[in-house]
């Protein structure tokens, strides 16, 4: 669900609620965090958003169970919060400031990630010599240069990262996504699975990463009559794309990974099944860009589903 910034008000708003994901009904409750303004909000290394210019950031969709809170914010060193298996309501988590110049590295290149990647990837690489065996850095190296059309970059950084760090679930799904995208599939399926072993089974971008390549084995199977392997591909994508959406939980990346659901619902022609969930995502995200889209599939299939009759 959409992350709310204007939430000074809402200290006590600490009530659990019930869910439908993709189907599934999954018991949420409602966190809100604070900290420093603008500060970059993470629960199990899915981001939810940035805090507010008071400081909060509201979060309604946490499922429960323990989980892990990370913050970062410009100038401060980066800290993780445990999150109690029943822990509800307002969670403050104050941050330091730092003058460790690898840090500030870093923070410079995430910075510059978004507007001069060139810029960015020597960041990241200035930060690296600064720190050997930085992790984040390397992570962040690893997705500019793979942006950059720089496979062999990027999987080198990786490499390189896995010296320090051998078992590293972020890696190890960024590795499944070059594969994918170089088209070697066999190699992309080791490395995401790869991902959610080392994850523990949580580990969305790899869940996605596989999603998508059976989805595009469902396509390429359909458009060569092969009906077999279309169905059983659609079946696949469609099952990874649901655990993923599952482990998202309501994060802004879930508005992806519902289309992604509908989609191959409607190559398979369960036209309710896709509606259902479309529904289900303006009722999550109303105010989302892709709400009107969203809402103009639903008119779509009621009336091929009215014409089929």
């Amino acid at each position: 669900m959409k992350a709310f910034n204007n939430v000074l008000n809402l200290i006590c708003l600490s009530a659990s609620l019930a869910v439908q994901i993709a189907g599934q009904t999954t018991q949420v409750r409602t966190i809100t965090v604070k900290s420093e303004p603008k500060t970059i909000v993470w629960i199990d290394d899915v981001r939810y958003g940035r805090t507010s210019d008071d400081g909060t950031l509201t979060i309604k969709t946490v499922a429960h169970g323990p989980h892990t809170l990370r913050l970062r914010a410009d100038g401060f060193k980066e800290t993780t919060k445990a999150i109690t298996a029943a822990q509800q309501g307002t969670i403050a988590v104050p941050l330091t400031k730092t003058d460790d110049k690898a840090e500030l590295k870093y923070q410079e290149a995430e910075r510059l990630s978004s507007t001069d990647r060139d810029a960015a990837i020597e960041a990241y690489r200035e930060a690296i010599k600064m720190h050997p065996g930085y992790t984040r850095a390397y992570i962040g190296l690893a997705r500019a240069l793979s942006e950059n059309d720089d496979a062999d970059g990027a999987l080198g950084a990786i490499r390189d990262l896995r010296k320090a760090a051998p078992a590293n679930a972020e890696a190890s799904a960024i590795e499944g996504r070059i594969r994918k995208d170089a088209g070697d599939d066999t190699k992309a399926i080791t490395a995401f699975k790869r991902s959610i072993v080392e994850g523990k089974g949580f580990q969305p971008e790899a869940y996605t990463g596989l999603g998508l390549l059976y989805k595009e084995r469902a396509e390429a199977a359909g458009s060569s009559g092969d009906f077999r392997n279309e169905t059983a591909n659609f079946d696949e994508a469609a099952k990874n794309f649901h655990v993923a959406l599952k482990q998202l939980s309501g994060a802004p990346d879930a508005t992806v990974l519902y289309q992604l659901i509908g989609l191959v619902l409607e190559r398979q022609k369960k036209y309710a099944e896709a509606i259902a969930v479309y529904e289900e995502f303006l009722r999550f995200f109303p105010d989302s860009n892709d709400a009107p889209a969203v809402q103009s599939f639903i008119v779509q299939l009621k009336k091929q589903m009215a014409d089929q009759k």
